[in-house]
């Protein structure tokens, strides 16, 4: 159990290296486009590489394969869950410091249950204590970042929620929500119903009636069963999903690249995207997945899971010694120590 915690909070480590080298980049004025969408460049090509590494060239023409058949579908779920996530993020990056965007991205434990409970999942009353502890955190993170803005002149608290802690909310919700949409389309393809199109509407909620994951209510049932349907066992690897909503999620970069419009970035702005790839989007990813395949009972998945509230805590010391970000205030640490505690209870008992 030790080792999966230390490999959990290792990963903890690198994920929170987004926030600060995203804070970096917007402090010495690289604009917040760039530290987004060459994420998601650079992401395509390093899990290209390591697929390649593991199955041969022929699992890239899979995957290629089984995004035309619904490319549409890769398209809306790689927008939503990769590129309005981190566009939300780098955004928020610009207004507030990395610590404050990462405390309140926190947040996307609690949109996970409203996601979750959109397709048909119910939860224990305790769980929604937890989730209000987590909520309670991120509002005294954010009033504290714009309660120290307004002391020392920067932007109103106003500013600070509308531009910093808006965005880092529309990413919480916006991450769950495309992988959700993606493991349902896996999920349908075990019911050999989902695969006939020609199904009326009756058709479609009885075939969904008993399944584990579907409420009883009809209109959920019913948007349910009309999310297409993959029938392969390569949504089973989560490289394999990570590649399809990168791939997914470059039209999603360019549509925005024509209505903003910005500057090239300097080198060293790509350069540190790069990093943020490497560190967060594989190694962070490959650490954590691997102690949560490793983790043999529930309490030590929970356990894990937990350790990913070490991202706050990393990325405040990280501005700190490489940024020199002051102490937060008082009611910051406040925050983040109910955040932490609420990530914990929610862990524990899940």
């Amino acid at each position: 159990m030790v080792k999966l915690i230390l490999l959990g909070l290792l990963a903890g480590a690198f994920f929170s290296s987004t926030f600060v080298l995203n804070e970096l980049m917007s402090s010495v004025g690289g604009h917040w486009f760039w530290s987004a969408s060459l994420r998601y460049v650079f992401m395509l090509l390093l899990v290209s590489l390591i697929i390649i590494a593991q199955h041969g060239i022929g699992r890239i023409k899979q995957l290629s394969a089984l995004f035309a058949q619904n490319p549409i579908f890769w398209c809306v779920t790689g927008g939503i869950g990769f590129g309005l996530f981190y566009a939300g993020i780098c955004y928020a990056a610009d207004h507030v410091s990395g610590w404050v965007v990462a405390a309140t991205f926190m947040f996307t434990v609690v949109s996970s249950l409203f996601i979750l409970m959109a397709f048909g999942q119910r939860f224990e009353k305790k769980i929604f204590f937890y989730a209000f502890l987590i909520f309670t955190g991120v509002v005294l993170v954010n009033l504290s970042e714009g309660l120290n803005a307004d002391i020392h002149d920067q932007a109103p608290l106003f500013e600070i929620l509308l531009y910093g802690a808006l965005p880092a909310l529309i990413a919480a919700f916006s991450y769950p929500l495309g992988n959700q949409l993606v493991w349902q389309a896996s999920s349908n393809a075990k019911s050999s119903a989902a695969f006939n199109p020609d199904m009326t509407t009756e058709e479609l909620l009885d075939s969904t009636a008993n399944t584990n994951n579907v409420a009883d209510s009809r209109v959920t049932r019913y948007l349910t069963a009309k999310i297409p349907s993959f029938e392969t066992l390569l949504l089973q690897s989560s490289f394999n999903k990570i590649w399809l909503m990168t791939l997914g999620s470059l039209p999603f970069w360019l549509i925005l690249a024509t209505v903003i419009r910005p500057p090239l970035p300097a080198a060293s702005q790509v350069f540190n995207t790069f990093l943020v790839a490497l560190l967060a989007g594989v190694v962070a990813t490959g650490l954590f997945l691997y102690a949560r395949e490793e983790a043999k009972t529930s309490s030590e998945v929970a356990g894990v899971d937990a350790t990913q509230a070490s991202e706050v805590i990393f990325a405040l010391v990280g501005g700190m010694v490489l940024l020199n970000n002051p102490m937060p205030s008082a009611l910051g640490l406040l925050g983040v120590v109910i955040i932490i505690l609420g990530l914990i209870l929610f862990a524990k008992n899940n």
